[in-house]
């Protein structure tokens, strides 16, 4: 994983009025510090604090999700690269048996 820490985009001012959320928005105005970057301000995003590409879409455990909703579904995973998260539309019965299957395929379950 990246050990870098990405700074915390936040709107200017969201920290002083109320009204104002703190969900980044891009600063347009003309002599805005923060649009020219100036030392001492907020952090802009931009392309450089992108994760690698190795890492991108994967679970903080290492392991791409794959989205399960049927014991079908767990035939198509591979246990080595691949973690299951069981659809939220999976009743209780189902869920069990999955889970199960899942334990003797040695599948890891992200939301047991």
């Amino acid at each position: 994983m990246n050990p870098r820490k990405k700074p915390e985009f936040k709107r200017w001012l969201s920290q002083t009025l109320k009204r104002i959320k703190p969900s980044w928005r891009k600063p347009k105005g003309m002599r805005s510090k923060i649009r020219l970057r100036k030392k001492d301000k907020f952090k802009m995003p931009s392309v450089g604090y992108g994760a690698p590409r190795q890492l991108r879409f994967l679970h903080p455990s290492g392991f791409k999700e794959v989205l399960v909703s049927s014991l079908k579904d767990l035939e198509k995973v591979d246990p080595k690269t691949e973690a299951i998260k069981i659809a939220h539309t999976v009743g209780k019965k189902k869920r069990q048996e999955i889970l199960k299957k899942a334990e003797e395929l040695k599948i890891k379950v992200l939301n047991p």
